[in-house]
Formats: structure tokens, C-alpha cells, sequence
């Protein structure tokens, strides 16, 4: 009878304690951690979202997008992100990268061959095409690109937009994010935040 009675009140005990922690830790401490985000950060709590002048929800800043037509083809009149190996790519719902070690020759050949491509589109020499114009990040989802790569497509994006190339070279120069406390990770540029800027542009009318 006692080992019964026992029994009940170590289950008695443990059903106590599983509702008390199911309402701090599953309820109580995400409504606080929640109220805390909207009261201090509330732009990064809603997911640090980017809207157009109407309003509308154009992205995030966290996250990377293409800038391409129906078929895939990059566009001239945007700045490009680096290459995605998230689903068909930069699909939030499938990050991840392709975890290929970099002598794995489908790696190989897939870097040559965005080399060619990008030297094509852009116009310059294959050796001058950075390496993050070349490889996915880890996430697939990076959406940052390197000055040195956002300057490259000055050129190009000038020409398509009817602007000179010293106005488009000014705009990433203060679209340059610096290195967090002065020495975390390298100086970036976020591609949509740039197009964002680039938008107010409008496009070339001939």
C-alpha cells in the first residue's frame, strides 16, 4: 500500500513539475523574451524587414534574393547577390549549402563555369571575378556581397540605368557595411538594400 502510495505521489510530483515548466519555460519565457524584442529592437524582432516607398514588403535584409527574370537570367539593371545553393536557390525554406570539399570536381566546375559567366556579364577578365561571385555561402541565404564584387558591377548597372558611373560607385561606397566593433568578420554590402537604393533611380528611357 505505501509502495503504491508512493508511486502515485512520484507521478503527482512529476505532473506538477512538468505544467510548472510548461508554463515558464513554454509560455512565460517566450511571451517575455517576444515583449522584450518588440520593446527594444521591434524592426529586428519583425524580422528586419525592407518595404518599398508604397508600403509594400519587398524582403528582408537577413536574407538574400535573386534579381533575375522569369528564366533564371541575371538582370542588368541590378546588382546580383553571390551564387545560392539553397533549393533551386535562395529559398529560406531549404538553406544550406552544397557541403562539397573544395577539390570535389562538380564544385570545381561549377566555380569555372560562374567564372565565364559573370566575367561575360559583366565584362571583365575572368581573373578579376571575386570568390564570392563564385561560391554560395553556408546558409545559401548570405545577403551580403563584397565591395570589391558590388564595385565590379558598377559598370554595368550604370549603363542600364542611364547613370554615370561615379553616381553608382558613390551609392555602394554608402551602401558599405563596416566590420562590426571595428574588427569582426570583413566590411559588405546587403545587395537588396543597394537595388532598394538603386530603385530610386528608376530606369534608363530610351
Amino acid at each position: 500500500m505505501s509502495s503504491t502510495r508512493a508511486t502515485v505521489r512520484q507521478y503527482g510530483v512529476a505532473v506538477r513539475a512538468l505544467l510548472i515548466l510548461t508554463l515558464v519555460l513554454g509560455l512565460a519565457y517566450p511571451l517575455a523574451v517576444t515583449a522584450m524584442g518588440q520593446l527594444l529592437m521591434p524592426d529586428r524582432a519583425a524580422g528586419s524587414l525592407l518595404r518599398a516607398e508604397d508600403g509594400t514588403v519587398i524582403g528582408s535584409s537577413l536574407i538574400g534574393q535573386p534579381f533575375a527574370d522569369t528564366n533564371g537570367e541575371p538582370l542588368r539593371e541590378w546588382f546580383q547577390p553571390r551564387p545560392s545553393a539553397a533549393g533551386d536557390g535562395h529559398d529560406a525554406g531549404a538553406s544550406g549549402g552544397t557541403n562539397l570539399g573544395p577539390e570535389n570536381p562538380d564544385l570545381v566546375a561549377a566555380v569555372e563555369e560562374r567564372r565565364a559567366a559573370v566575367a561575360e556579364f559583366e565584362g571583365v577578365d575572368p581573373a578579376d571575378v571575386p570568390a564570392d561571385a563564385l561560391t554560395a555561402s553556408g546558409s545559401g541565404l548570405d545577403p551580403h556581397i563584397s565591395p570589391e564584387y558590388a564595385l565590379l558591377q558598377v559598370p554595368r548597372v550604370a549603363e542600364a540605368r542611364g547613370r554615370s558611373e561615379v553616381e553608382a560607385q558613390d551609392l555602394v561606397r554608402r551602401s558599405i557595411e563596416r566590420r562590426d566593433l571595428g574588427f569582426l568578420g570583413e566590411e559588405r554590402v546587403n545587395v537588396l538594400e543597394l537595388n532598394l537604393a538603386v530603385d530610386g533611380w528608376g530606369t534608363r528611357t530610351s
